[in-house]
């Protein structure tokens, strides 16, 4: 891997919904999807507050990449593109095995064919065979990089198998540090991205979380080690997505930390003033890709590290 790698990058893939809704498959391990959800209008909403967010970023100097999603296969996920796939750096790209079905379908050649034609890709590692002996790896979901220090936070879940994550380390130079975490009513955590997220500088992390003590010691431990101020948020903070921001370089260079408005709104005053320190807080509202998806700002968007095409 390239170790001038980024931790943030101005490019950004985002995929604008044509059938997005309440996933029955994927509500099984994932506690942050509302059964209770308004349903009405759901798609016409989504597709609203896909628009504004990229509007908002787009206005903040950011290179979003939109690409439609198809009617046709049922994706009603494929606004959350960074579980299927990963860009790294050093012109690889790497494509993950996804737990339920039809999430499996939103892997599209047609998608990687069109940033071919601005960035350059080197290399594809595949590692959706693991599907076949039911283990996962959801990308940048299962896993949060630092990319500049190469290490994989992970915490282990039905989505997030060991095997797999020990191999994605292997091959993309990365060091694992894999723990277990459960929400307030002790459910395992499904994606690591709701529960942390890992700036040039910070970290915003909920530590309760990760109960086993030797485990949480492991983590702030690194993230102390790598020079990450650490943001630790409440259970109630991260169940408003507070966990699942992004930061971001615009065109200027300049840092942005993307999150949704109900993470913002549920920050307190002090946690805005330290992660204002390292770059611009934008936020968007996506409540209802967030009630009924179970994603938030950070899951709508892969960050596109590939080298810039000549």
């Amino acid at each position: 891997m390239n170790t001038n790698d980024n931790q943030s990058t101005s490019h950004i893939l985002m995929i604008r919904p044509v059938n997005f809704g309440f996933n029955e498959e994927t509500a099984v391990s994932n506690a942050f999807q509302n059964r209770n959800a308004d349903k009405n209008g759901v798609q016409e909403k989504a597709r609203a507050e896909f628009d504004g967010m990229v509007a908002i970023l787009r206005e903040n100097w950011v290179d979003v990449t939109v690409i439609e999603d198809t009617p046709e296969p049922y994706t009603p996920d494929s606004i959350f593109p960074n579980n299927w796939v990963s860009f790294h750096a050093d012109g690889t790209i790497f494509l993950y095995p996804m737990q339920a079905e039809n999430r499996r379908l939103e892997r599209r050649e047609d998608i990687i064919a069109q940033l071919e034609d601005r960035f350059e890709v080197k290399h594809i590692v595949d590692l959706s065979r693991f599907e076949q002996e039911n283990k996962f790896l959801e990308g940048t979901g299962s896993m949060v990089l630092d990319r500049e220090n190469k290490v994989a936070y992970a915490c282990i879940s039905p989505r997030t198998d060991r095997e797999v994550l020990a191999l994605f380390c292997e091959q993309a130079g990365y060091k694992e540090v894999s723990f277990h975490a459960f929400d307030e009513y002790h459910h395992a955590i499904y994606h690591t991205n709701v529960l942390m997220c890992i700036g040039s500088k910070f970290a915003v992390i909920c530590l309760d979380s990760i109960t086993d003590a030797d485990e949480k010691n492991a983590v702030t431990a690194i993230l102390k080690l790598t020079n990450k101020e650490i943001v630790n948020i409440s259970f109630g903070q991260m169940n408003q997505f507070a966990g699942n921001m992004l930061e971001v370089k615009n065109n200027k260079g300049e840092s942005l930390i993307v999150m949704s408005q109900n993470a913002f709104n549920a920050l307190d005053e002090d946690k805005k003033a330290t992660l204002g320190k390292y770059g611009e807080l934008v936020y968007a509202n996506i409540n209802t890709i967030e009630t009924n998806g179970g994603g938030s700002a950070r899951c709508m968007m892969a960050e596109v590290h590939l080298p810039v095409g000549s």
